[in-house]
């Protein structure tokens, strides 16, 4: 019997950092593609809110209110999973934070900040989603890197970093568990249109270089990323595993 390549229906997702931003625009397109949404954030109201949104769209939607820099708070919601009756076949490690400020005048505290954030949540929640998905034989880690993955500005150093990291971590998760039936690969935006990036969508200079510097001439827009986040999560990438892939309108391939 030949298997539906793109279709996620009686799947569960955890998308951390999805009450708004490319976190939401990730959960709306694996629940289009017939997946169970876990939500993930610290404010349960705005939480609560996307849940109902997207709920009024006939998706299957549940809430998981932890902060992904608490080990104890991750512990605990795999383990609440587990008592549910709640298996996360897919994970998706998106939460995120930005802090520009430049090297020279950067407090250890913010750089650390950030790679927690950034870098060491999505080890700690991949390897809690991991010990289940090896039991089971099957699962999909989608990390989100970014175009710093590869490439570096000024002032975004501990964010660069960070993203050099997810990277490498998502080429350790397939090393690892590959025999495990698990599939771990990356997504890296590029220049998208969210709230995060507003002051910079604002700023003509650096909008006009975003648009100079990408070969389609624009920002991407959220909902743009679905596809491949559906790929990565669905039977079509049952072979690809170790791999990031960059939705940016070709900026990260010219000079």
């Amino acid at each position: 019997m030949s298997i539906k390549l793109f279709d996620l229906s009686g799947k569960t997702a955890l998308i951390t950092g999805s009450s708004r931003g490319l976190g939401f625009a990730f959960a709306d397109g694996l629940a289009a593609a017939g997946a169970r949404i876990v939500l993930n954030g610290i404010n349960t109201k705005r939480l609560d809110e996307a849940a109902t949104e997207m709920k009024a769209k006939g998706y299957d939607v549940l809430t998981s209110a932890f902060d992904v820099t608490d080990e104890k708070a991750i512990v605990e919601a795999f383990n609440k999973f587990d008592v549910d009756g709640i298996e996360v076949d897919i994970l998706m490690n998106n939460a995120g934070i930005q802090f520009r400020k430049p090297m020279l005048e950067l407090e250890t505290s913010d750089w650390q900040r950030v790679l927690d954030v950034n870098l060491t949540s999505a080890f700690v929640i991949g390897r809690e989603a991991a010990k289940r998905m090896a039991q089971r034989g099957a699962g999909k880690i989608i990390n989100i890197g970014s175009l710093t993955s590869e490439l570096a500005r000024a002032t975004v150093a501990p964010y660069t970093v960070a993203k050099g990291g997810i990277k490498m971590l998502t080429k350790a998760m397939a090393a690892e568990w590959g025999e495990k039936g698990i599939q771990a690969n990356a997504i890296g935006p590029g220049y998208m249109v969210t709230d995060m990036n507003e002051a910079l969508i604002n700023n003509p200079e650096f909008d006009k270089w975003v648009k100079d510097r990408t070969p389609m001439r624009r920002w991407g827009l959220p909902e743009e990323l679905a596809g491949t986040a559906i790929y990565l999560a669905s039977n079509a990438s049952n072979y690809v595993s170790g791999q990031i892939i960059y939705v940016d309108g070709g900026m990260i391939s010219v000079l």
